[in-house]
């Protein structure tokens, strides 16, 4: 083991330089960078294509370094473990969930109407997706010499194809298409570190690497041989289309001044367009306040907005993250890691008229349990109100609603009840990959067979 390897718990080591570096370490800012979905046509082409990858994938934790180069994080299917020839009795060792991919879960998850897998952008959701592959620099020179890394192995690997590309960079401000700072908060892991909020204890490393103790004490199941899932974790990518106009027209028509426009954006968000949380700053947007790592994330829910007139329980922030409210359920079991990269054009400022660009989010949701993690939050957190007492309300940012959903915004001495939301957010396509660890990747480029 590396010096790198730290404690995540009482004689429990956490092997930090065998985990790929894309599961553990956000995004640079600003960032550029390109997702790419493979098709390989040849186990043997697939199995040469990791190796000559091996060496642009990095493991552990980032470094404070100028010079550093891109990121590199390469992930596979289901269907693209059984096309590289995995054995079957390590393939039926894989999750349920993992194994019918995400398209097959839709109508759990909530991707219905538009959103439904039949809408979706090819080649999402259909068998040919089997290797997804990401880079991400601070600037557009280091993304390119990353991708010439990338063309060569492919050009020297005939037998796989490169089937859907992707370009993403950060929005000016490091905000969202809707106009909200982004990447603000995140779990901090036994072993590891990296988390934002000072009032969270850290997660135990089982909760989002194969291979520890997760936070009921157990080993989470894990896929065999053990070479093949230790240090290794799950992603839910997702292609996310923002409707930005549809958005700012629903602030509008249900606001009578600016003012009460940026409010309202707020309340549904959970944040101030800068990042200031509603909790620590209720009336007003403070850019110092949402800058400020350091104070951005020091709230909880019971402590300072039991019930919820600052930031209200159905806000988008307060639902994929309940913190320490009270709530049906364990917050702590249903954590997972975020990370989001923004593609397309911003729509100006200003405009009300959706211009027809696609923009949106390429979300990646990281954690070892896609059932209770990345599952349990879209289903019951996003898509149900009942956790919080609002039977029927979804989330009013990022749930699946039909022009008829609402949402409760609890004031004094009268709360208000917003009607007819439409969605925001329409999914584009959305895959369930397997990261493997670093030894992993090494073990798939060299079967036999």
């Amino acid at each position: 083991m590396s010096e790198a390897a730290s404690t995540s718990g009482p004689g429990v080591s956490v092997e930090i330089d065998d985990i790929q570096s894309g599961a553990l370490h956000a995004r640079p800012s600003p960032y550029v960078g390109r997702f790419f979905l493979l098709r390989i046509d040849d186990r043997h082409a697939g199995r040469a294509m990791l190796g000559r990858m091996l060496p642009a994938t990095e493991g552990g934790l980032p470094t404070v370094n100028p010079d550093q180069g891109a990121w590199v994080t390469v992930a596979l299917t289901f269907q693209g473990l059984r096309a590289l020839g995995v054995p079957q009795e390590s393939l039926d060792s894989f999750p349920p969930e993992f194994q019918q991919g995400m398209a097959a879960r839709a109508e759990h998850l909530g991707d219905t109407g538009e959103s439904d897998p039949a809408q979706w952008e090819k080649p999402f959701g259909t068998p040919d997706v089997h290797m997804g592959i990401v880079a991400l620099a601070p600037d557009a020179e280091r993304l390119q010499k990353a991708l010439e890394h990338e063309r060569a192995a492919l050009q020297e690997t005939p037998g796989v194809e490169i089937i859907w590309q992707q370009e993403v960079h950060q929005l000016p401000g490091g905000r969202t298409s809707f106009g909200f700072r982004d990447g603000i908060s995140h779990p901090g892991i036994e072993g590891v570190g990296s988390g934002t909020n000072p009032h969270e204890a850290p997660l135990k490393a089982g909760e989002f690497i194969l291979g520890y103790p997760d936070e009921t004490g157990n080993l989470p199941p894990m896929p065999q041989p053990e070479v093949l899932g230790r240090n290794g974790t799950y992603l839910a990518v997702r292609k996310l289309h923002t409707k930005v106009a549809a958005w700012r027209q629903y602030l509008r028509s249900n606001s009578s001044s600016p003012e009460e426009e940026g409010l309202l954006g707020a309340k549904m968000v959970g944040r101030w367009p800068s990042g200031a949380p509603l909790t620590l700053s209720p009336d007003h947007d403070d850019e110092a306040l949402g800058a400020d790592p350091h104070r951005n994330n020091a709230f909880g829910y019971k402590e300072n907005d039991d019930r919820g007139l600052k930031c209200p329980a159905g806000a988008h922030i307060r639902r994929i993250n309940p913190r320490d409210a009270t709530i049906v359920g364990a917050t702590r079991l249903h954590r997972i890691i975020r990370r989001g990269t923004s593609y397309g054009p911003p729509l100006p400022e200003g405009v009300l008229e959706d211009d027809g660009a696609d923009r949106g989010l390429i979300g990646v949701f990281i954690g070892a349990h896609l059932d209770r993690q990345f599952e349990f939050i879209k289903s019951e957190w996003v898509e149900d109100g009942n956790f919080i007492g609002f039977s029927g309300e979804k989330d009013p940012v990022a749930g699946h609603h039909d022009g008829t959903g609402t949402m409760t915004v609890p004031a004094k001495p009268v709360r208000r009840r917003l009607q007819n939301l439409p969605s925001f957010v329409v999914t584009r396509g959305g895959e369930y990959c397997f990261l493997p660890s670093l030894s992993a990747l090494r073990w798939l480029s060299e079967l036999k067979g």
